[in-house]
């Protein structure tokens, strides 16, 4: 495979031709992608003189078997443009090669050492059926709140009980205004029921209104344990 270099209305010297060889080693190349078809490396230089300090542009395109990686920089000459190229594809090579890399498997545990190596996970016999740990008397169980929690759990950081008395819509926005909260909980005076006020977009707000469904609630109250938490 050989390097192509050429020029986009500019002339390309002898000597950069040769820096270019030099800048970008083939065997190296080739070690990060082994299926490297053609590189190709373009020089342009930009005429305007407000942008001196990137008048010399160089892209580097490398065709494979995979998918094409190009690199670009500008810089006030075309070495320095190069060298800036240069190193960006390199990074671009690696990130791909250590991506092919991953996908091999490199780095990934086989089952039988997931169970040693990864906190939690399941145990699968000879059948590949999860093995069930009999430890549930061992696991601690304790209230935070009205929550019963098993092991670790939901961590409940704060519960409290408002009394309330019941307002119209217009007074539920006024007071979540006066706290600044982006809701504000309040018994509908209207409904007599549950409800949220809640901040949209812009000035916009929304409101939840929680209506009791009489079958649902007997249907609680006729459940084994009665209501949640008894």
């Amino acid at each position: 495979m050989d390097i192509v270099v050429k020029g986009r209305k500019t002339e390309v010297p002898e000597r950069f031709r040769k820096h270019v060889a030099e800048k970008l080693k083939l065997e190296k190349i080739q070690k990060l992608d082994g299926k490297v078809i053609s590189l190709d490396v373009e020089v342009s230089k930009e005429p305007n003189p407000r942008q001196a300090d990137r008048c010399d542009r160089v892209e580097i395109t490398l065709r494979s078997r995979g998918p094409v990686i190009r690199a670009e920089a500008a810089a006030s000459d075309p070495y320095a443009a190069l060298d800036l190229a240069a190193d960006k594809l390199e990074a671009r090579l690696r990130k791909q090669h250590d991506k092919r890399h991953t996908r091999r498997g490199a780095g990934r545990l086989s089952a039988a050492e997931v169970a040693d190596n990864v906190p939690g996970a399941a145990t699968l016999n000879g059948n590949g059926s999860v093995v069930h740990d009999d430890q549930s008397d061992s696991v601690p169980t304790k209230k935070i709140g009205s929550l019963e929690v098993v092991g670790e759990g939901p961590l409940v950081v704060r519960e409290k009980t408002h009394v309330a008395a019941p307002m119209t819509l217009d007074q539920a926005l006024y007071e979540m205004e006066l706290v600044g909260h982006d809701f504000y909980l309040f018994v509908d005076s209207e409904t007599k029921e549950p409800s949220v006020v809640y901040r949209r977009h812009a000035y916009d707000y929304g409101v939840i209104h929680l209506n009791t469904d009489p079958m649902v609630a007997q249907a609680a109250s006729d459940a084994p344990g009665g209501a949640l938490g008894g």
